[in-house]
Parts: structure tokens; sequence; C-alpha cells
């Protein structure tokens, strides 16, 4: 490792001067390509109903088209970025990039279910090994304020992937129209990626693989069980698998403590771990930074189910109808995620406080509207409370990706970034289970009551993020005592005091 960071110090992507003139454009091809891979999490979702007509495909079968994708995303974060790490990210950027390209061309040739669903799998394995890479990059490739600007634009990527999947799917259904259209939702990854994967062997900068490095197997066993058993029950939510494979959770849990647990123990001894437990316990930032974003992804991923299913089976929306009611949530996440970038350094977790405290302020004020005022003026009156919360979404994602890795070694900057997005991928999968099936609760109790179902599930997405809000809250305080117990006492910069020395 020692060796690997003697040869980062001296890549010029980390010199004060003289730092890579490439490294811009380099971070626009690594952002495309992390767009594509977060995108394909939500585009999918408005073509299922065509997808199954046209492939005779049972419903928990078409399920997995979704679920598939996004376990097996999860499952590979960690050991991705730990691989990364090793042998290079620029390598595993593009070995992954290959395979996305790939998967998403033969997920729209599939001719079968079958075909279709083990496309996904294997395309989400190549989307998880190509995520770490991105916040890995952005750390080899940039210092100081720079780095708060290019995670800012990161941040942004994140947001706003998750946000315009629906609107984008739509757009693609209604420029594709026919039975077979929904193949474009897959095949239009093909020349975005082979075009990034061309820039990418020419722009993104190259550096020595690691020596001496090892992966710790056993680790990669129990958490990928681990990650397993906890989102398997998740993704199989809606054919019952929550009520039918809850045990499964438990085991879950377990094997994370055991994980935790063998890891500390490698490391102790001297071992290379799959994930330091230093990042954890020493790292200032790291652990406040993952909690908050499992947190906040709980709510950010739920709310956008269960405002597809209250548009267009509540208000009988189309699919891109229903995705440009919530654009204006995008748009605010977009433009505040590259602002906040550049106000991470100066303002710190603060901007994160700001951040949530608009969120629940923006959903919290759609979900009043939507359940008090009737038809298309809800919409119309909800657009400017969802911009305020996307303005919110945009100061918590970037800034916290920033806050969660600035003190991470670059040594471990891949294992890191793939913790935080397994976080992230976690939460998100509790949340999509969780507030739609609260969503269908509601209206099997109420007679069909959807102004009530998107209220209360929007107002438990709600709860999620006021949990993140007070784990921002109390990191903030922390580091504003610190802060303060550091500072010299102010007798240090008297007149007298300055006379005296």
């Amino acid at each position: 490792m020692e060796a690997q960071e003697s040869a980062q110090g001296k890549d010029p992507a980390h010199a004060a001067e003289g730092a890579d003139p490439r490294r811009w454009k380099a971070l626009w091809v690594t952002l495309v390509a992390g767009f594509m891979s977060l995108l394909d999490v939500t585009i999918v979702a408005v073509a299922l109903p065509s997808m199954r007509e046209d492939l005779h495909a049972s419903a928990p079968a078409i399920q997995w088209v979704v679920s598939g994708y996004a376990l097996a995303f999860a499952l590979v974060l960690v050991t991705a970025g730990r691989v990364g790490d090793a042998i290079g990210r620029r390598r595993v950027f593009l070995l992954a990039l290959t395979a996305f390209v790939v998967c998403s061309a033969a997920a729209g040739a599939a001719g079968s279910i079958g075909l279709l669903v083990a496309a996904r799998l294997a395309q989400g394995v190549a989307a998880g090994c190509l995520a770490p890479q991105n916040s890995a990059l952005i750390q080899q490739m940039f210092r100081g304020a720079e780095r708060g600007r290019a995670f800012g634009l990161f941040g942004a990527t994140v947001g706003v992937s998750s946000a315009v999947g629906p609107v984008t799917g739509g757009l693609i259904l209604m420029l594709a129209d026919g039975p077979q259209g929904w193949r474009w939702i897959f095949l239009v990854n093909v020349p975005v990626g082979a075009l990034a994967l061309v820039l990418g062997l020419r722009l993104l900068p190259k550096l020595p693989p690691g020596r001496g490095e090892r992966l710790d197997l056993p680790g990669v066993a129990l958490l990928g069980a681990g990650v397993l058993a906890l989102m398997l029950p998740l993704v199989m939510a809606e054919s019952g698998g929550v009520q039918r494979l809850w045990w499964l959770l438990l085991v879950g849990a377990a094997l994370l403590v055991a994980f935790a647990r063998w890891e500390r123990r490698v490391g102790s001894r001297g071992g290379q771990p799959l994930l330091d437990p230093r990042l954890v316990t020493a790292t200032r930032g790291y652990a406040a930074g993952a909690a908050i974003a499992t947190l906040y992804f709980v709510g950010f991923s739920g709310v956008w189910l269960v405002f597809a299913l209250y548009f267009q089976n509540g208000e009988g929306y189309s699919p891109l109808r229903s995705g440009l009611a919530v654009t204006p949530f995008a748009i605010g996440s977009a433009v505040a995620a590259v602002v906040a970038g550049r106000l991470v350094e100066r303002l710190g977790r603060l901007l994160t406080v700001c951040g949530l405290t608009a969120v629940v302020l923006g959903l919290g004020a759609t979900a009043l509207i939507l359940r008090f005022v009737p038809g298309d003026t809800a919409v119309w009156l909800a657009a400017p409370a969802l911009f305020v919360g996307g303005m919110g979404s945009g100061c918590v994602i970037s800034p916290n990706v920033t806050m969660t890795l600035r003190e991470v070694p670059v040594r471990m900057a891949g294992a890191a970034g793939g913790a935080l997005q397994t976080g992230q991928r976690l939460g998100g999968a509790i949340g999509t289970a969780a507030l739609p099936g609260l969503f269908y609760l509601v209206l099997s109790a109420g007679g069909d009551d959807y102004r009530s179902a998107i209220a209360i599930a929007l107002g438990s997405g709600i709860a999620a993020v006021l949990a993140a809000l007070a784990a921002a809250v109390r990191d903030w305080l922390r580091d504003r005592s610190a802060r303060q117990r550091s500072c010299p006492p102010e007798v240090s910069h008297s007149p007298v005091h300055a006379s005296q020395s």
C-alpha cells in the first residue's frame, strides 16, 4: 500500500502544480457512465407492462427485471471498490463499462423473460463494479476545492439520474412506439456507453497497480451473504418476500456483525481487510456520512415509486406525464448540487442540515397539497414545493459524499466509496419496499383513497429524512465543538500578548 500511495503522490493529478489538464474531461466520462448505471435502476419501471405483455411473463418474473438489477448492483459494490484500489481504478472502470454495454445490448435483444432477467443480473454486476470507481477516481484526480466541485457534479448525477428515470423511460416509449419499444430502454445505452469507453481509454489517468494486495475472500463471502440476506426479502416485497423471508433479515444482520468482527481481526493481525475498520472508527466524518446516506435514501428512493403509483393509478396519468409531474424536484436537485459542491468546504455539515430541512419542508408541503387539493390544480401547486425539496436534496447528496470521503486515504477510496453506496442501495431497497407497501395498505383499508395513501406514504418517507436530519445535526454540533476546542484562547490575539511575544 505504501508503494501505491507513493506512486499516487507522484501522479500529476495530485500535484499542487501541473495537475492533469484532462481531469475535468475525464470526470465527464465517469459521470456519463455513472448516470447510465444509476438511471437503469428507475428507468425500467415504466416499461414493465409492455415487457410483460410482449414476453408473456408472470408478475413475479417481470419484477426481477427491476429487483434483480438492484440486488446484483448492491452485492458487488465493496468488493469491486477494493479490487479497483488493488489493480487500478481505470482498468476496472473500463472493464465494467464494456460489460455494461454488452449486457445492455443483450437485455435489449432478449427473446424471453429468462434471458432478460439473466442479462439484467449481469448488467447489475457490471454497474456495481462501475459505481465505486467513480468516487475513487474523483479522489484520485482532484484535491481541495476542486474535489468539492467535482463531487458536486457527481452528486447532481446521483440525484438527477434517480429523479429523471421515469421521464426518460416515458420519452423513449413514446418515441419507440409499439410492442417492441421497451427494448430501446436498454439499447440506448450501447452507443452512449461505447462513446464513453473510447473517451475513457484516452482520458482516464493511469496509475501502477497496488503491490502485494490480497483480496480478503472470507470478508467477501461474509459481506456478500449478509447483503444478499438483507436485500432479498426487500426486493421481493411485491411478491410477499418480507412476509415469507423475514428470517433472512435476522440472518443478514448476524452475518454483517460477523463480517465486522472478522475485519477487525484481519486488521489487528496486520492483514488487508476488505473494508478497513479504521474507516468507521478513525476516519473523521465517514461513519456519520454513511448513516446519513443510508437513512436519506430510505425516504429519497421510496417517494418516486409512490408518486408514480399515485399519478398513474390514482389520477390516470401516462408514464411520461407522471414523470413530468415530479420534474421540478429533479431540476432543483441538479441546480443545487452543482452550487453546493462549491459551498461545502466553507459550510461543512451545516449545508447538509439546511438541505435536509428543505427536503422535509418541500415533501411535507407536497404531501399536504396532494391530500387536500383536487385534480390537476394540485400538480401545479405542488411544483414549487417539489422544487424546494429538490434544492434541499442537491444540498444533501453531493456535500455528504464530499464530507464522508474527504478524509479517506486514496488507497482505500474504492472500498470506502463502495461501502457508502452499499448503504445507499440498502436504504433504497428498504424505502422502495416499505413506502409502496404502506401506500397499498392505506388503499385497501380506506376504500381506494389515493389522496390519503400518498399523504401517509410521503409522511413515512419524511420520517426517514428526519432521522437523517437528526444524525446530521449531531455531527454538525460535534464538528463545531471540536473546532471551538481547537481554537486558541482569545487572549492569545490581544495586543498585550502580542507585545510580550
